[in-house]
């Protein structure tokens, strides 16, 4: 889980020496026991509480990290967190409901930009603050919102002591051609959604080459897919004349900015009630050097093969179906898609 541009285009960069690193999906995980340090000490009782989500993949001492986020909130005037392992099953969402039943004052989703979209769709529309902790690769909502990354004692001070924002998310309803209504699914993302190049690369790389190496099984899925065809796709934006394309992958973020400084979505902001969209439609090897020197160099000219628009709800048609993926997570394939922006959503604590 690790976020991102669509993993595919972060591919094509990675091959032009642009390290964009994702991070694997979390492998099955067993269902996390009880522990006394769960509740609150008696004199802890009227401090603050924070709900730690953690997926314990991410960690090589899941205990260790456990206690120095405890240390943190008690040096801060915090309780001791309530602590929550995510499971292969639940990757987030139910624990935070459960955290949000318990009624404390701010959950942490403490893994990949994966877990921190499934913990924010249980907190999507409540008056309860998220808190960002580097526990992925990529991280990226965190870097877009200008958080620290590369410290957990650091984020996590943030989270306690910073202000509490308000952020845009995206929605999107996906449906397989042949589906009826009840079969139409709905997902948040907070980072990017894509459909194509991206997603098929992110679905394709191989299980074993992920959790030995991580990104570089990425490249291994993007040579393979990297003289694909262009795809058909019928665009509506904000309600509009739909228009037609032939593209091999399109994003839509809710941000824009990918490791290493890569603005993909330059105009992209987290809280500017809309999403920003890029259609990418190289159609050989060479055309797809030229598209990511056009991103990698922010030229202000246009580029024939990179398409940009901004829109509050969008409604995409595709010729046949195509892979789709959250925030750098695989959802399998999608057909017609309706997207749409929830400004001002979701509460998150910044610095």
């Amino acid at each position: 889980m690790g976020l991102i541009v669509a993993a595919a285009l972060l591919v094509v960069i990675v091959v032009l020496g642009v390290l964009l690193a994702l991070r694997p999906r979390a492998a099955r995980q067993e269902e996390p026991t009880g522990n006394p340090l769960d509740a609150p000490a008696a004199d802890e009782s009227s401090r603050r509480r924070a709900a730690i989500i953690v997926n314990p993949t991410k960690f090589d001492d899941v205990e260790e990290t456990r206690r120095t986020v405890t240390r943190v909130c008690r040096a801060n005037g915090w309780a001791a967190p309530l602590w929550i392992e995510t499971t292969a099953e639940d990757p987030g969402t139910g624990q935070a409901k459960e955290a949000l039943e318990a009624g404390v004052d701010m959950i942490c989703p403490l893994g990949g930009d994966g877990t921190v979209r499934s913990v924010a769709a249980a907190l999507v529309g409540t008056e309860t603050p998220m808190g960002l902790l580097p526990g992925g690769t990529g991280n990226l909502l965190a870097r877009n919102l200008e958080l620290p990354v590369d410290s957990l004692e650091k984020s996590l001070e943030v989270a306690l002591n910073g202000r509490t924002d308000v952020i845009d998310v995206g929605t999107i309803n996906v449906m397989v051609p042949g589906d009826t209504q009840d079969d139409e699914k709905d997902y948040y993302f907070l980072v990017m959604a894509g459909l194509g190049f991206d997603a098929s690369v992110m679905a394709d790389a191989p299980e074993k080459l992920k959790a030995q190496f991580g990104w570089p099984a990425y490249v291994v899925a993007g040579m393979k897919h990297l003289h694909g065809k262009r795809f058909p796709i019928d665009v509506q934006i904000d309600g509009g004349k739909t228009f037609h394309r032939k593209i091999r992958t399109i994003v839509i973020g809710n941000v824009g900015r990918l490791q290493g400084g890569v603005e993909l979505l330059p105009q992209a902001e987290a809280d500017d009630g809309s999403l920003d969209v890029v259609l990418l439609s190289p159609r050989f090897v060479l055309d797809w050097l030229s598209v990511a020197a056009h991103i990698l160099t922010r030229s202000r000219f246009g580029h024939p093969r990179i398409e940009h628009h901004r829109c509050r709800t969008m409604s995409l048609e595709v010729g046949n179906n195509q892979e789709v993926q959250l925030d750098g997570d695989p959802i399998g394939p999608g057909g017609r898609l309706r997207l749409a922006v929830r400004p001002h959503s979701l509460r998150v604590r910044v610095a």
